[in-house]
């Protein structure tokens, strides 16, 4: 009796830690215990990981900062070594940083790198030696928490999933600079402490219909510049896509059209600054959002950016050494910047061609319109060759100053070159400078509201030497830092993203004092006795100008802007330019 007593709590026994090996190798996620039709909610994703980081060493979640939802970003760190202090790990070891749930209705990054953390930790795909991962599980808390099943109107799944803006409604993922939510402070924080040398951003898209899954849109080479920008183009993105070959899943760049058939020619998407990759790659980490094709079934397109995510992976881990080597020279490199390049357009000299694999597109009558409407026929697949523009020039060049000076009454703009670890040092006591000062000569500003402001675009400025009077406190930003691109594409006015194009500085686009007409008739007539040189441009100006000849107004007006009462304020820019060699240059640190 005992003989069969004990037999018995052995199998029970057995059983039990057979159930409990089979549960821990297999952690089911959400989207597979629903057969591929849903994604994980907000807390399922962090509970998930949670679980996973109570079963296995190999895997730490972390708390950081807050959103606008009220709720803190997570991330989860996965390393075999299980040392979670990165400023341990990238001494030896490559780390790539995953950013999910930018736009929580494009979902298949959240679910695709849950099954990735998991299956790593049980064994279902080989360990990386050489390379840390670290996620962001659901950045737009907010959007995650406003699920819904109608807003993505065209999506193929899932059966629920979240919104595109935020708790406040920003999208997110036009952010990163102007930084008006709590995210993307708190991102900057998770980014500046992980320092990754590559980072992907999983999302969704639809332009046209064609046959991949995948699409991939890394960070324009040009822009990158240099060898990193060479070895993104031809090595880690062929790379990537020859890896992703052999497990039978086509990828092509993003096709950046609406509404146009593909196969006619695309060009690259230009991330601007704002963007995630643009704005990471201003600290020279390899950027890449993965785009994969919403027509597509939501099961397909969620193991196509595992696939992807295990690609990438494999080969960073194989050119480890490589990449961590270009990122060092580059950011050394870049401490010397003598010029720097602005406002990327299309080269049409040169381009690249695609073995583009589409639909045919036809034209037909709209039964809603009655009018011509785009059509694809799944029926009629093709590979055609097709051009596709992925190289850029820059339109605009400065050359690189020694420094900044910021005054101290710009605490938006001090805000986030704290946020973003920029040096300063503040002036010491009350000084007059000679410095570079830029005046603005013209800009255009969009007639809808974008993000929450009026953005401004093709800005031009001059600039001129000035004698300036600093403050005690006032901050002198120098330029050679590790942060050198993020201080030239913010505080150059010029650039696409820089804090003028955000309206940082639009109340120096406003004048504060003025004139009285009939005061002013007698301080104009004595300035044009006075001064002859003044008295020719006047006239020379009425003689050319009908409109200023009739208008009398903008005659006195003329005359103002051109006297000692003109505000010296207006179209001032407020940053200033220390050059080489100057009086402000002899501030800087040796």
């Amino acid at each position: 009796m005992k003989y069969i007593f004990f037999l018995t709590a052995l199998f029970l026994l057995t059983s039990c830690e057979s159930e409990t090996q089979d549960e821990k190798s297999s952690y089911p996620t959400h989207f597979e215990s629903s057969d591929g039709k849903e994604t994980a909610t907000y807390q399922q994703t962090i509970d998930y990981y949670i679980a996973l980081a109570r079963e296995f060493p190999e895997i730490n979640i972390h708390t950081t900062g807050s959103t606008d939802s009220g709720y803190p970003l997570h991330t989860v760190t996965f390393n075999p070594d299980g040392d979670f202090n990165y400023e341990n790990i990238r001494k030896e070891k490559s780390i790539i940083l995953i950013n999910n749930g930018i736009h929580p209705g494009e979902s298949d990054g959240i679910d695709a790198t849950m099954m990735l953390y998991r299956d790593l930790a049980t064994g279902r795909l080989e360990m990386p030696k050489n390379t840390v991962l670290v996620t962001i599980p659901i950045y737009n808390v907010g959007g995650s928490l406003n699920r819904n099943s109608t807003t993505r109107t065209n999506q193929n799944g899932p059966a629920e999933y979240g919104f595109r803006g935020n708790a406040r409604n920003y999208d997110l993922n036009r952010d990163f600079i102007k930084m008006d939510t709590q995210n993307s402070k708190t991102f900057a924080q998770i980014f500046h402490r992980v320092k990754p040398d590559v980072f992907i951003d999983n999302h969704v898209s639809n332009g046209a219909d064609y046959q991949y899954t995948l699409t991939h849109l890394f960070t324009q080479h040009n822009k990158l510049g240099g060898k990193m920008g060479e070895y993104l183009h031809d090595s880690l993105m062929p790379n990537l896509e020859n890896s992703l070959a052999e497990k039978e899943w086509d990828i092509t760049p993003y096709v950046n059209v609406f509404n146009v058939p593909p196969e006619m020619g695309f060009s690259q998407f230009m991330d601007h600054p704002r963007y995630s990759t643009g704005y990471t790659t201003l600290w020279s980490t390899l950027g890449l959002m993965v785009e994969t094709h919403m027509l597509k079934p939501y099961k397909q397109r969620v193991e196509g950016t595992y696939a992807l995510m295990q690609s990438l992976i494999e080969v960073v881990e194989a050119e480890h050494e490589n990449i961590k080597s270009l990122r060092k020279e580059t950011l050394e490199s870049n401490m010397n910047l003598s010029e720097y390049y602005f406002n990327w357009q299309v080269d049409t000299t040169q381009s690249s061609k695609l073995n583009f694999k589409g639909y045919e597109a036809e034209q037909l009558t709209s039964e809603v319109t009655g009018l011509p409407r785009l059509k694809y026929n799944r029926d009629k697949p093709f590979t055609k060759e097709t051009i596709y523009q992925d190289y850029f020039y820059p339109a605009d060049t400065v050359h690189v100053p020694d420094a900044y000076i910021v005054k101290k009454s710009w605490k938006q703009v001090i805000e986030r070159l704290d946020a973003n670890k920029i040096q300063y040092s503040p002036l010491k006591k009350d000084t007059t400078l000679t410095i570079e000062a830029y005046h603005i000569v013209d800009y255009d500003t969009r007639n809808a509201p974008y993000e929450g402001h009026y953005l401004h675009y093709n800005t031009r400025v001059g600039k001129s030497t000035k004698t300036v009077q600093f403050r005690e406190g006032d901050l002198l930003i120098p330029t050679r830092q590790p942060g050198i691109r993020y201080i030239l594409e913010t505080l150059e006015p010029q650039g696409a993203d820089s804090f003028f194009n955000w309206n940082f500085f639009d109340t120096v686009l406003q004048r504060k004092e003025g004139f009285s007409p009939y005061v002013f008739e007698d301080v104009a007539l004595e300035m044009l006795q006075k001064d002859s040189l003044l008295l020719q441009e006047f006239n020379t100006k009425k003689e050319g100008d009908l409109n200023f000849a009739n208008n009398w107004y903008a005659q006195l007006n003329w005359i103002f802007e051109r006297s000692e009462h003109f505000e010296e304020a207006y179209l001032s820019y407020p940053i200033y330019r220390v050059a080489k060699n100057s009086d402000a240059s002899g501030l800087l640190p040796n």
